[in-house]
């Protein structure tokens, strides 16, 4: 599993990013660093994706290009009056494991509120390289978005949310002046925004980032170099309680980049919650980071 730390040859003390050796970045980079069971956390959210599958209406498998891994799966909101509002997930797993299967565990709460879901696939390293990554993300969510109103969704109420390397990929979105200005609102989730670290850790064994392809992939950098016109829409940006003081790092410095730019953002650390748990807590309305979503999107 990607997940977990990695120590391999030519680990030793030097200092590789910020003062921190090669094995004290790669933990910073491990969140199963701490867990005590990552995957018991994993598997858990797998097994509320499934019964998601198995409980609500789902229309699987919507493509938005023509590759294996360009799907959607859509779950149409329960008892609304009109076009109803539509919640984006994309998926963590460091660009390099989990699908859009996994990550379904938010649809009960939301659909039965009223609410459209969507859970996002995109190829995975090395098989695809980031650029191409984002750019299948990038293109999922226009693809909802011009579809919306065939979906049943109001166009006007679209959010997205991820996780993990899916926070990263929903901020690559936002960025993108094609969508800029058309989605509502977003929630990022420990979040890695600047890459820099990354194509210096264990994780870039299997995305061979180089410094430009890590700059270019860094949603900090991209704030203060290429910021579409429309800005940003309203932020939620959460971690846990235990997660990595980098993770805590990224987190801090992108939002304190966007409300430079004017974002209007909500900024949590929510106790109890770990890299793996607080994603599912997005549509349960009775948890710290379910009421901010709730206070967000108005459903």
């Amino acid at each position: 599993m990607v997940y977990t730390l990695w120590l391999g040859e030519g680990c030793g003390m030097a200092a590789v990013y910020r003062g921190f050796g090669q094995a004290e970045l790669d933990r910073e980079y491990s969140p199963s660093s701490m867990v005590a069971d990552m995957g018991a956390e994993l598997a858990h959210a797998t097994a509320v994706s499934g019964s998601a599958y198995r409980e609500l209406t789902v229309r699987r498998d919507l493509p938005y290009g023509p590759e294996a891994p360009e799907r959607t799966d859509f779950f149409p909101a329960e008892g609304a009056d009109g076009p109803a509002p539509l919640h984006v997930y994309v998926h963590g797993g460091y660009w390099q494991e989990l699908d859009k299967t996994d990550s379904a565990f938010a649809a009960p709460d939301l659909v039965r509120r009223g609410a459209a879901f969507a859970a996002v696939g995109y190829g995975l390293a090395p098989g695809w390289d980031l650029d191409a990554i984002v750019d299948q993300v990038r293109r999922a969510v226009l693809r909802l978005l011009d579809d919306a109103e065939q979906l049943g969704v109001d166009p006007a109420r679209v959010w997205l949310s991820g996780s993990s390397a899916g926070a990263h990929l929903v901020a690559m979105a936002l960025l993108d002046p094609r969508i800029a200005g058309r989605v509502a609102g977003a929630v990022l989730l420990s979040g890695v925004y600047d890459l820099e670290p990354i194509a210096l850790s264990y994780v870039n064994g299997p995305l061979g980032l180089d410094a430009d392809g890590a700059r270019r992939n860094s949603p900090l950098h991209l704030l203060a170099d290429a910021l579409p016109e429309a800005g940003l829409p309203p932020l939620v940006i959460a971690l846990g309680e235990h997660e990595t003081a980098e993770f805590g790092r990224q987190q801090a410095e992108f939002a304190a980049a966007a409300r430079a730019t004017g974002t209007a953002l909500r900024e949590l650390v929510v106790k109890g919650r770990n890299h793996f748990d607080l994603p599912l807590d997005l549509g349960r309305t009775d948890t710290e980071l379910g009421a901010a979503v709730a206070e967000l999107t108005g459903a």
